[in-house]
């Protein structure tokens, strides 16, 4: 049987955020420096507003070049509102359990609405060799 840990003690502290006011350009630009498969939206308290993925820019970018747009819009206009969080004192095994049943990839983690971390698949395997009887 795999050991439960907290959330707390494998979420990335900083997460990369960008503004609901960003343009789309910019955050595509963000996600590929980072390489990394999608984002956190804040406003300017820090509070978690949605997501934004690759698939959500793709989006962005067919909508514009079909409709003719000269310009792709805000990051606030393609992004997931209502995004499901967690707790930085959540059972590890219960968010990923989770995750897999919604096919989320990530996990942002709030306390009083605002971002204080992310819990990522690959943050989650990482977590994986310091269960009882895992082999690294």
């Amino acid at each position: 049987m795999l050991g439960s840990v907290a959330v707390k003690d494998y979420m990335d502290r900083n997460p990369i955020r960008l503004s609901g006011q960003a343009d789309v350009f910019e955050a595509i630009s963000v996600i590929r420096e980072h390489k990394i498969s999608g984002l956190c939206v804040v406003d300017s308290q820090n509070h978690l507003i949605g997501i934004l993925s690759e698939l959500d820019c793709l989006e962005a970018i067919l909508s514009a070049t079909y409709d003719e747009r000269t310009a792709v819009g805000k990051v606030e206009e393609y992004m997931t509102c209502n995004v499901v969080t967690a707790n930085a004192g959540d059972d590890i095994l219960t968010v990923a359990s989770d995750m897999l049943r919604n096919k989320h990839r990530r996990r942002p983690v709030v306390e009083n609405g605002k971002l204080v971390g992310q819990i990522t698949c690959r943050q989650i395997l990482g977590a994986v060799k310091d269960f009882p009887g895992a082999r690294a």
